[in-house]
């Protein structure tokens, strides 16, 4: 299978008074600007995905969204996963992908530090690999068989910038 991790684009800033729940904070103009081009870059690169599974929270959805529309997928291809929220539990996400959600390419749209964790797991067996994703990157991961540890290679990770450096070539 192949796994693709997406962070979630540029959102609006923590403020209590305006968002009381975290989880509404919607992405900024620009964070949506920039999650499209990174969408139709994905397109470029002939990104197929099979199904989107994505974090609840307004910022996941609203780039899960973006990157559904620009592939061009149904809207049953996307669903939201409580495991993919912050502080989700990571073995239970790949518990309920075992069950539910098996597809030769997945995407899951999450958060920070909760995907590198995801990352470091697949590919090292624990969390303790360093690895960053900014917001709007991308990971994609190979795997052969799914499960709750080392089982994965990694076949790339791109930054947004690097992403949008590319189509000015």
């Amino acid at each position: 299978m192949r796994l693709y991790l997406l962070r979630h684009a540029i959102a609006g800033e923590r403020d209590a008074e305006k968002f009381s729940d975290d989880g509404q904070r919607p992405l900024t103009r620009a964070g949506i600007k920039k999650m499209i081009k990174i969408a139709k870059i994905l397109r470029k690169m002939d990104l197929k995905i099979d199904l989107i599974l994505s974090s609840p929270l307004v910022r996941t959805r609203e780039t899960a969204e973006i990157v559904r529309e620009h592939l061009r997928l149904e809207k049953d291809r996307l669903v939201l996963v409580d495991q993919l929220s912050p502080l989700g539990d990571p073995s239970q996400l790949i518990t309920d992908i075992q069950t539910n959600y098996m597809h030769e390419r997945l995407l899951l749209v999450g958060h920070e530090p909760d995907l590198s964790n995801l990352i470091s797991l697949l590919l090292s067996g624990d969390t303790a690999l360093s690895v960053t994703m900014k917001k709007g990157g991308i990971c994609c991961l190979s795997i052969d068989q799914l499960v709750a540890g080392k089982c994965a290679t990694l076949e790339w990770l791109i930054n947004p910038g690097q992403m949008l450096s590319s189509k000015r070539r």
